[in-house]
């Protein structure tokens, strides 16, 4: 790390110490105790990859700086253009999870961020960290559905669905089978979401009646053509018609290639999975991508 950041031994060492006293790095789990033989068995400190983050991100050198814009470029590259995971290194996905997790909480520690160089970077990276908590835990079938909206400030029918959907369709050169109606399923899918038993919605906050409609038009294929368009539209559409397809501060709670990816995963689902898909919706545009 001396030669890394080009700093004094006591530079870095400070660093450590510094990392380690507010609880940004934990010492047993990062550090080992070698007996280096080329000193005559002097014991020898041994650092993981953590720390060597960790001292990246405080470090104040040109070597310093070289490293986090190395580090912001392949983040944002895992962000943009999705982690390739390679079968046989599966193992290694809460490796990873734990690096991005640390780099969060290094930056939350540091108080002197350039602007320039680090904007939106601690937003990036919690973000990238909720998507791999959300892969968690869709891998090990614990989502669950939390922090939604209940208050509903519109309510969908088969006609106010079918008006947005001839809008759609003149986008498309208004095609004799775009949108063509094959039965009555469309109607029972806008029906479906308003659901009760026993007097109680099946589906009580707007973000799961969203995702429960996205999946319903997906898998019925009510039209003889377009029924993955239609679904994502009537998914970004109900959610704006509720007010909550954007959060606070102007962005989409879902990106546009995110739901790309999310409608050709539930038109690949089994029907079986109709739950786990709903949930995994949910988590993507629930408050907590506010």
């Amino acid at each position: 790390m001396v030669m890394l950041f080009n700093k004094d031994q006591s530079v870095i060492a400070r660093h450590i110490k510094n990392a380690i006293s507010e609880g940004e790095i934990n010492e047993k789990s990062n550090m080992q105790i070698l007996h280096n033989t080329q000193y005559k068995y002097r014991p020898t400190q041994i650092y993981n990859l953590d720390v060597i983050i960790s001292v990246g991100y405080h470090v104040k050198s040109q070597q310093g700086v070289q490293f986090r814009r190395w580090a912001t470029s392949v983040l944002k590259d895992y962000l943009v253009k999705g982690f390739a995971v390679n079968q046989n290194r599966l193992d290694h996905y809460n490796d990873l999870k734990d690096v991005v997790a640390l780099m969060s909480r290094t930056i939350a520690f540091q108080n002197q961020l350039s602007t320039h160089e680090y904007s939106g970077l601690f937003t990036v990276i919690s973000d990238y960290v909720y998507a791999l908590d959300t892969l968690d835990h869709y891998d090990y079938q614990t989502l669950t559905v939390k922090k939604t909206t209940t208050k509903q400030k519109f309510h969908a029918t088969y006609e106010n669905a079918m008006q947005a959907i001839q809008a759609l369709k003149k986008k498309f050169g208004e095609s004799a089978w775009f949108a063509n109606e094959k039965d009555e399923s469309f109607k029972s899918s806008i029906g479906q979401i308003y659901q009760t038993f026993g007097g109680v919605d099946l589906y009580p906050s707007v973000e799961e009646k969203a995702a429960t409609l996205l999946y319903l038009v997906i898998k019925n294929h009510s039209f003889t053509d377009g029924n993955k368009r239609i679904a994502a539209m009537l998914f970004l559409w109900f959610m704006e018609k509720n007010g909550i397809l954007y959060a606070a501060d102007g962005h989409k709670r879902i990106a546009d290639n995110t739901l790309v990816a999310l409608t050709l995963m539930i038109a690949e689902s089994k029907s079986d999975e109709k739950d786990i898909m709903v949930k995994v919706v949910v988590n993507l545009i629930n408050q907590d991508n506010q």
